[in-house]
């Protein structure tokens, strides 16, 4: 994989703005639904928003290891947040979160608020495509 940068750009923060990859014989793709911060047993554990985040990023971990995939092949990700106050305001511990889950990896990524998401208790939905290389 590669990283898609301009050269005279800013580099962004967090995120690539794309990723390049080859696909070769072997290779897999894997596609994550969207995980909300709800465990396994479909229970919200808290109502903070940084922690449904860390719940949805480890459920976005569990899942890609049932398809040999790591937070490593990650390429794309798009988040859903209901506040986007409230998501900015929790930065530091999104990304101490993010860190301690995924890593210094960061594919694409998109962030966009809706007015709601199907689970009422939720308030980030996190869905994702790795690739698996052969």
């Amino acid at each position: 994989m590669k990283t898609l940068q301009p050269p005279d750009w800013l580099a962004p923060r967090g995120y690539a703005n794309g990723i390049l990859t080859e696909m070769t014989v072997g290779s897999r793709l894997v596609f994550v639904g969207g995980q909300i911060g709800w465990n396994g047993q479909q229970q919200f554990e808290t109502d903070d928003f940084a922690g449904q985040v860390r719940q949805a990023l480890a459920n976005i971990v569990a899942i890609l290891a049932e398809g040999g995939a790591r937070p490593e092949h990650i390429v794309r990700m798009t988040w859903y947040v209901t506040d986007k106050q409230e998501y900015v305001a929790a930065y530091p511990a999104i990304g101490k979160h993010y860190r301690e889950l995924i890593g210094r990896h960061f594919p694409a990524m998109t962030a966009v608020e809706v007015a709601d998401l199907v689970e009422d208790r939720a308030k980030v939905e996190i869905e994702v495509t790795a690739v698996v290389p052969a």
